[in-house]
């Protein structure tokens, strides 16, 4: 039988990303505490529970779906990493929600420091409506330029987060993981646009696309004006 307690210093924190309207989004999580403060979907994890499980758990709990793309992307464990202050203020949330987990003090009665392992999720919008927990005052969809004040380093995961997100889109190409399952040549470059906060030349662009081999063209988009409407497109069976 697995235990049920949770690991009292290790956390998991969850960026996840969703393409709306030209515009790179975050799940954030505004915390029930005495300040206006917002956090990343994260949770402590399991004794018996593989730190992967821990993160399709949690993406579960927010957004209702399933697999999801979900990669790791980073540890974060500085000795500062949250003021004396906003550890007072989450450790009391903490023991309330995770009875079992004592807030981490050493012999002095000082804090010791939490480590978060950072993962970030690729999700469609269109699919995920952002549920609350017993942690949330309210949790919701927030654009990645316009973003709240975060508690501890959760900033910090977000510019890490989205800066492997750059290194990876492309070389992986991961971007139908944000997209619905049919989408134009278009909305691939206006997401790629957004994520990059660069302008790429359209031809060039839709080229580099087609000769990947990776698309299937399917019927024109409906746009009222069928010999002007762009074509739409999905990726290839792998079957």
């Amino acid at each position: 039988m697995k235990s049920t307690k949770h690991i009292a210093q290790l956390t998991l924190d969850c960026v996840i990303f969703g393409f709306h309207h030209k515009k790179l989004k975050l799940i954030l999580s505004k915390l029930k505490l005495a300040e206006e403060i917002y956090a990343l979907p994260g949770g402590f994890i399991l004794q018996e529970e593989d730190i992967e499980d821990a993160a399709k758990r949690i993406l579960f709990e927010r957004t209702s779906i399933q697999d999801v793309y979900l990669e790791e992307f980073g540890t974060f464990g500085r000795v500062n990493r949250m003021s004396d202050e906003e550890f007072q203020l989450f450790s009391g949330l903490a023991k309330e929600l995770y009875p079992d987990v004592e807030p981490p003090v050493n012999e002095e009665n000082k804090k010791m420091r939490i480590i978060s392992i950072g993962y970030y999720a690729l999700v469609d919008f269109e699919k995920v409506i952002p549920k609350k927990i017993d942690l949330d005052e309210s949790v919701g969809w927030y654009d990645i330029n316009e973003l709240p004040k975060l508690i501890f380093d959760h900033q910090e995961m977000v510019q890490k987060g989205l800066k492997v997100l750059q290194e990876n889109l492309d070389k992986k190409l991961l971007f139908n993981n944000l997209l619905p399952e049919t989408f134009t040549l278009k909305d691939i470059q206006e997401l790629y646009e957004t994520v990059y906060g660069k302008a790429f030349p359209a031809n060039n662009f839709q080229k580099k696309m087609l000769d990947l081999q990776i698309l299937e063209r399917l019927d024109k988009k409906f746009t009222g004006a069928k010999s002007k409407a762009p074509y739409l497109y999905r990726l290839k069976s792998n079957k």
